[in-house]
């Protein structure tokens, strides 16, 4: 009955890590992601905020290291050796209070966060300039077209742009601009833009006239700021039950492993 419970507890272990293995992946992958990424408002964070940084290096360390104790608990679960188990055990523990940790932290810095992007998103308007190629700027072109929204607060944070201020006809982001239902898979435009109906008679470039969407983007992209890091908390505590799983399975099996027999291990 006591093999039988071994044979069974050991394999067992073997697919909870093979899934570990797999989630470090996943995990690895979305810290790289956040930092290549030039094409979304994950952009202009990771640039222009220290704390998405760090979230993005330690999402990759988090990541390397899971996939790391997944290999070696899948060899200590087969092969039975107590010193692979015992290591494997210690190192989920680091990580699972790494990821408490790290939890905590965001959750206790979610105002200050949402703040530093008010004047990230501010100053990057104020200093807009029309057709300097700038990877944030086209990261902000491309949120205002796919969110349908105009500025952080309102479309009259662009008042704040000297630039574009200092038209004289009617000049407006062309990112704002309004558009069917049909155009949302175009590719967004940048810069300023004239309007069509802009001439002469105009009195300067008054705001009031712009064709654009008058809704700002602040609430959109906090609402998505705050989706996508409950998915993120839900896979974190999903990782974190099978992580405890796995730490009760190979204390379980280290204790049944009465000798150390390193013949069972792999030489390469």
């Amino acid at each position: 009955m006591g093999s039988a419970c071994i044979k069974v507890t050991k394999y067992f272990l073997f697919l909870f890590n093979l899934l570990f293995f797999v989630l470090g992946a996943v995990i690895l992958g979305f810290g790289i992601w956040i930092l290549v990424d030039k094409n979304s408002f994950i952009s202009i964070l990771q640039t222009s905020s220290t704390s998405f940084k760090v979230a993005a290096y330690v999402f990759i360390s988090v990541g390397a290291l899971t996939m790391l104790m997944g290999f070696l608990g899948c060899l200590g679960a087969v092969n039975e050796v107590r010193c692979l188990l015992g290591m494997y055990f210690a190192f989920l523990l680091l990580i699972l209070i790494a990821q408490v940790t790290v939890g905590v932290f965001f959750s206790f810095n979610m105002g200050q966060l949402k703040q530093e992007m008010g004047s990230i998103v501010t100053k990057l308007i104020h200093n807009y300039t029309d057709g300097s190629g700038d990877n944030l700027q086209e990261a902000w072109d491309y949120v205002q077209a796919q969110v349908k929204c105009c500025g952080w607060v309102s479309f009259l944070n662009w008042t704040e742009n000297a630039e574009l201020m200092n038209r004289a006809n009617i000049t407006f982001p062309c990112s704002c601009k309004k558009t069917d239902e049909n155009d949302t898979l175009m590719t967004p435009q940048k810069g300023f833009c004239e309007a069509p109906f802009g001439n002469g008679t105009q009195s300067g470039n008054n705001p009031e006239d712009w064709p654009v969407y008058q809704e700002g983007c602040m609430e959109k992209v906090q609402g998505w700021l705050q989706e996508n890091l409950g998915v993120i908390l839900g896979v974190c505590v999903g990782v974190a039950v099978i992580e405890l799983l796995g730490m009760f399975l190979s204390m379980f099996l280290c204790r049944r492993v009465h000798s150390e027999d390193y013949s069972k291990v792999p030489k390469y």
